[in-house]
């Protein structure tokens, strides 16, 4: 095949469907990687696969049941990152022909990432940019997305040159676009919110203290300067960090209670926007919809508001075309 470009973006994965088997595949892959769970196998892996993969599918399954795309049988973060693809490919189709092809591929499930590189290459592609959709880098996150891609490229013997995209997390388009989204979905209010709360993905303590990961002070970057683009005073502000898993400390303060504390402390009205997340997805559809809003409101909240995540929203395309075509300068 004549030479292409490829463009592949990532997000970090979906179970095939909602019933035990999947799910259990789905979190075997999941909590068994190293970046997610340091400790070590001899010890991580009987628990792993004696208890938690006994219990924790059938819970899980049902929280995704309850978002679960059953038009298309697919997890919504399947359908929205498709969506972004199909509106990137249609936007670089205009500028480039085809030059450049794009498409997904996800760290867990399908479609996976070796399938979807080694896809690539038959196509053509002998130089592919890589694009993790993760604003902020953490370990978790973008480290491992680009860890399966280098496995791949170990096993090839002709590797297309590579490209990885850095963290976007202070992209003046990026925080533009957050802030759209936090002005449309205030004027849609018939009241104020009394603050907004920007919930991120958690993280032990430790992986900031004892490895340096950057998360937390970029999550904090992306806040402060969301909060300057919005006008807003510092106490309308407020970061946390929700997902918490297992006994260790995480980085605080947890979303699941400090919506409870504002509610305590008079802040009868919130919004809750994720600015972590690429697309909707368990973590934003039933965790934040469900487990957090009933701590808001049993805590005495009364107006709970979720913002949506930037999903395939036009000025969300914007920003990733634009971030690609600046990633791809020399190549096209």
């Amino acid at each position: 095949p004549r030479r292409r470009i490829g463009v592949m973006l990532v997000n970090l994965g979906t179970p095939d469907a909602t019933d035990y088997w999947s799910m259990r595949r789905y979190l075997n892959e999941f909590l068994s990687d190293r970046r997610v769970i340091d400790y070590s196998p001899l010890l991580w892996q009987p628990l792993l696969q004696l208890i938690i993969l006994s219990k924790r599918p059938k819970s899980s399954g049902e929280a995704y049941a309850g978002i679960w795309n059953q038009e298309k049988n697919e997890s919504p973060l399947l359908t929205t990152t498709r969506e972004q693809t199909e509106a990137l490919a249609e936007r670089l189709s205009a500028a480039f022909g085809q030059e450049v092809l794009v498409d997904f591929c996800m760290r867990y499930g399908n479609p996976s990432t070796p399938e979807r590189i080694e896809a690539m290459q038959k196509a053509g592609c002998d130089r592919i940019l890589f694009f993790p959709l993760y604003p902020q880098y953490a370990g978790a996150t973008t480290g491992t997305a680009n860890d399966q891609l280098f496995r791949v490229l170990m096993k090839l013997d002709w590797q297309p040159a590579v490209r990885t995209v850095p963290p976007y997390y202070d992209h003046p388009m990026y925080i533009e676009a957050l802030a759209n989204t936090v002005r449309e979905a205030y004027a849609g209010l018939s009241h104020r919110p009394d603050a907004l709360v920007t919930s991120y993905h958690g993280l032990p303590k430790r992986y900031l203290v004892k490895k340096g990961d950057p998360y937390h002070c970029q999550c904090q970057g992306t806040t402060r300067r969301l909060r300057d683009a919005l006008g807003f005073s510092e106490e309308e502000v407020v970061t946390t960090f929700q997902s918490r898993f297992g006994p260790e400390e995480w980085l605080q303060p947890y979303t699941v209670e400090e919506v409870a504390r504002l509610a305590k402390a008079g802040k009868k009205r919130i919004a809750v926007m994720a600015p972590a997340f690429s697309a909707d997805c368990v973590e934003t559809l039933e965790e934040i919809n469900e487990e957090i809003k009933e701590s808001f409101e049993h805590a005495g909240g009364e107006e709970f508001t979720y913002i949506p995540c930037l999903n395939s929203r036009p000025d969300h395309m914007d920003m990733i075309e634009t971030i690609v075509k600046s990633e791809l300068s020399g190549w096209i």
